[in-house]
């Protein structure tokens, strides 16, 4: 689902952030991901930026490739946060089309005069350690040869507290948002400072 955290004015510099459910707010209030937090740290601090929630649950990076340019045309970020991927190892997708995919938007957000956070994901090792390798490796890869920033896995603060995801045991509760929202913003707020 698209929206925008802030009817803020366009002069104002925007972080678009693209992802998945996992940024989405999926099973829990909108206004209570951690995109939407973020938007309220931002005011708090006064720093002058927006946010601009672009994630959908279910999305892959194929489906987030086919909507980037229109998205970017559309709300010109000052700064992408990249954070797709996990339904493409969650579907044993090809690593290598997952990373092209990514490349592509990184790629293509720079050209429009954005900085990139990528954000990656590590996988459960259900389809054997070489995928489960190349998949975690990917998202490094990509991030040292585009020279963007990486953030190497969205849920690292709650990955073993299995009291920080809703009955699916794969997204997290409300609870746990602030927690991914302080990881996010160690690797963020170099870019917005």
């Amino acid at each position: 689902m698209l929206f925008s955290c802030s009817l803020a004015a366009a002069a104002e510099p925007r972080i678009l952030v693209y992802g998945d459910s996992l940024s989405a707010g999926f099973g829990i209030g909108i206004r209570q991901s951690w995109p939407a937090l973020l938007e309220q740290r931002l005011k708090t601090s006064g720093s002058g930026f927006t946010v601009t929630n672009a994630s959908i649950s279910g999305e892959t990076t194929a489906g987030g490739r086919a909507r980037f340019a229109a998205t970017l045309t559309q709300f010109r970020p000052a700064v992408v946060i990249l954070a797709l991927g996990a339904n493409d190892g969650l579907r044993g997708l090809p690593v290598a089309a997952m990373k092209d995919n990514l490349a592509f938007m990184v790629t293509l957000a720079k050209q429009h005069g954005a900085r990139v956070l990528l954000i990656g994901m590590h996988l459960p090792p259900n389809y054997g350690p070489k995928y489960t390798r190349e998949f975690d490796a990917a998202f490094r890869d990509l991030a040292k040869r585009e020279k963007v920033a990486l953030l190497p896995f969205l849920l690292e603060p709650i990955v073993f507290d299995r009291n920080a995801y809703q009955a699916d045991g794969l997204h997290p509760t409300a609870a746990a948002q602030p927690r991914i929202l302080d990881h996010v913003w160690t690797a963020l707020k170099p870019l917005i400072t």
